[in-house]
This record gives C-alpha cells, sequence and structure tokens, in this order.
C-alpha cells in the first residue's frame, strides 16, 4: 500500500512540474546543444561547460563527455571499457568524472581525474552493489545509493584523502598554508 502511495506522489510531483513548464513562455537553446543520438542520465559540470551522458556505444551503455563549447567528445581514458557504465556525475569543472561501471560480475564506483589520468575506484566492503551516486561540485564527498541483500541505503563517503578539491572560478583555498581572513 506505501508504495502505491508513493508511486501516486511521484505522478503529482511529476504533473505539477509538467504544468509549471507548459507555463513557461520560452526556453532558449544552448548554441550546438542538440544532441542527434539518443542520450541518457544527463549530468552537467558546475561551471556548465561539460556534459556527460550515457549513450549506446556497440550495444552498450558507455558514458560519453562532450564539450558544450565545441560540441567536441572528449576522451575518457579509464571508461572506454568495463561497460555498462550509469550514473555520471562532475565536479565543478570537471576534472572529476565518476560513474558506476561493471567490472566482471560486480558493480563499482569510479571516479576519473581527468587532469591526472588517474583512476580512482571505490571499493565498497562486503555485498554493497552501488546503484546511483552524486559527487560534490568541489568532489569532497561522494553520495552513494547502495543495494544491500535487497535494500538500498545511502552513504556519504570523504574523498578528502584521496582528490584534491576542484573549486569554482574565484574560490579561495584554505589550507593549512593558505589561511582564509
Amino acid at each position: 500500500m506505501n508504495r502505491r502511495w508513493q508511486r501516486w506522489g511521484e505522478f503529482a510531483l511529476f504533473a505539477a512540474l509538467l504544468g509549471l513548464t507548459a507555463c513557461t513562455s520560452r526556453v532558449q537553446r544552448v548554441p550546438g546543444g542538440e544532441i542527434e543520438r539518443p542520450q541518457q542520465e544527463p549530468a552537467l559540470s558546475g561551471d556548465g561547460r561539460l556534459l556527460a551522458t550515457v549513450t549506446e556505444r556497440r550495444g552498450r551503455p558507455t558514458v560519453q563527455l562532450r564539450d558544450l563549447r565545441s560540441g567536441a567528445i572528449l576522451p575518457l581514458r579509464h571508461l572506454s571499457r568495463h561497460q555498462p557504465h550509469s550514473s555520471p556525475t562532475l565536479s565543478w569543472n570537471g576534472r572529476y568524472l565518476a560513474v558506476i561501471t561493471q567490472r566482471g560480475q560486480r558493480r563499482l564506483a569510479l571516479i576519473e581525474d581527468r587532469l591526472t589520468g588517474r583512476a580512482h575506484p571505490i571499493r565498497l566492503p562486503g555485498d554493497r552493489e552501488p546503484v546511483r551516486l552524486s559527487l560534490s561540485p568541489d568532489a569532497r564527498t561522494l553520495a552513494l545509493q547502495v543495494a544491500v541483500q535487497g535494500r538500498w541505503r545511502l552513504e556519504l563517503i570523504d574523498l578528502g584523502a584521496i582528490l584534491e578539491p576542484d573549486r569554482s572560478a574565484g574560490e579561495r583555498f584554505s589550507g593549512p598554508l593558505q589561511p582564509t581572513p
């Protein structure tokens, strides 16, 4: 019974959002913002320059990263195999791309550092499987929805020991060498 009410609530929210969208008088497209191939699970970098989507390549869901200014597809060193991919998310400047990928029989969260070219697999203990993820804009925290024995849980993972922060333009570094006023 609770599931039925949850679905009804989701439908009501969708209908309300659809109504608000219908009231909007004008939609402006980004130049070059139309993408021909079917795309799913769009994620924009915080600065709006990069778009990560899941598209089908050779019959498998694969993450694709596009520079919206030039329209160019950007290379992803560590995501060219181990499909399917899902749940892409980007840090503020797009330095980090986090995604769920398949390695053998296991799904795992993987963060690609596009600046250094390094991959950072996030290994979960036990039988936890990632379902969805979201990377904070500064890449300090990863929110993971995981499945544990058929139930979903949310876990927050501190990435401060693994990744350098990806700060927005104009944001000051407040580390031990340069205290903020």
